[in-house]
């Protein structure tokens, strides 16, 4: 079993570690998100990596052959010329019980007030204090903010997590998690520290036995330094923090060559496809390889198991070590 931190994350959702598993498109699949609910987070399923409500459905069902922990299913809304059936997707988690919804991009009222219907826990990605104050009127029960540091899309005020996240707890009244880089007990320590609730993970559980991608991905990750990550799409506005590789960097080339660039132009190498096929066969080279600045602290692939529980000792030393300045003698001197 393992051990037990109790914060407001670990209450709302029934999980023995302060530790979410983000939805990753791709990654957030049964084997992933059940490894992380047993080893005492919260695994998420990504309901758009699974081509229908159908298949949701069925992934949930999955899942929950694997644990008989909590778990959650991501639901991202972005803009798109033919939107998925966002309703659907939303009612196969209702239906299948599952007790925890992230959600991310822009979420109608509505939605939230259905999921919130059914006794959901609402967990709210977002990458400003604004948009956090915004989520919190409209009824979500806790917020992951991304700093700077995370994969995926940081937003386009370039915030570092250390300002970020206490802003967000002191300006909110629900619950706060750090996302972005984030990938061992110092770092949970420290969100801790700044007042958050918890943190979420994304590139450190791509690079775990369970995670759902080729060999040579998750030792790309173990060589990558915290430099060596690249903004893209900073010229459209919707700055992607990814892995350097020959595809990210050709992207920012046509984005900085003379005249500019519209997605159109560089549509061929950021397709979703693409990327999935890196991930699954192996080709570090073949599309973009979403990851964080955490990449610079992740030197191995353990199981989920042994790195949350790793996670959950270096912690408790890191935040022991820093009492022990304030000992008693040590002040009176």
């Amino acid at each position: 079993m393992p051990p037990r931190i109790d914060t407001p994350l670990t209450r709302l959702t029934g999980i023995r570690l302060p530790i979410v598993q983000g939805g990753m498109q791709w990654v957030g699949r049964a084997a992933l998100a059940s490894a992380v609910s047993n080893a005492g987070g919260l695994g998420i399923l990504t309901a758009l990596t699974q081509p229908t409500p159908e298949d949701l459905a069925r992934e949930i069902a999955l899942c929950r052959a694997m644990t008989d922990q909590p778990f959650g299913v991501n639901l991202t809304m972005l803009p798109a010329r033919t939107p998925p059936p966002y309703e659907a997707y939303l009612q196969a988690a209702i239906d299948g019980g599952v007790k925890v919804l992230e959600t991310a991009g822009m979420i109608p009222p509505e939605f939230f007030a259905r999921a919130k219907a059914a006794g959901m826990i609402i967990l709210h990605k977002c990458t400003t204090v604004r948009h956090a104050l915004s989520a919190e009127r409209k009824g979500v029960d806790i917020i992951s903010i991304d700093g700077f540091e995370a994969a995926g899309h940081p937003g386009e005020e370039d915030v570092g997590g250390l300002v970020l996240v206490p802003a967000a707890v002191r300006g909110l009244s629900i619950p706060v998690i750090a996302s972005g880089g984030i990938a061992d007990g110092a770092g949970l320590a420290a969100a801790l520290a700044l007042g958050a609730a918890g943190v979420n993970m994304g590139t450190r559980f791509c690079a775990t036995q369970e995670a759902p991608i080729h060999p040579a991905i998750k030792a790309a990750l173990v060589q990558a330094s915290e430099g060596d990550t690249r903004l893209i799409f900073r010229t459209l506005r919707n700055t992607g923090r990814v892995l350097g590789n020959a595809v990210s960097e050709e992207v920012i080339a046509i984005e900085n060559r003379p005249g500019g660039a519209g997605f159109q132009d560089i549509a061929h190498l950021v397709a979703g496809a693409r990327g999935r096929a890196a991930l699954e066969t192996g080709d570090v080279d073949g599309g973009l390889v979403w990851a964080s600045q955490a990449i610079g602290l992740i030197d191995d692939v353990p199981t989920c198991a042994d790195l949350l529980l790793r996670m959950a000792r270096d912690c408790s030393d890191r935040l022991r070590t820093a009492l022990s300045a304030f000992a008693p003698e040590r002040v009176a001197a």
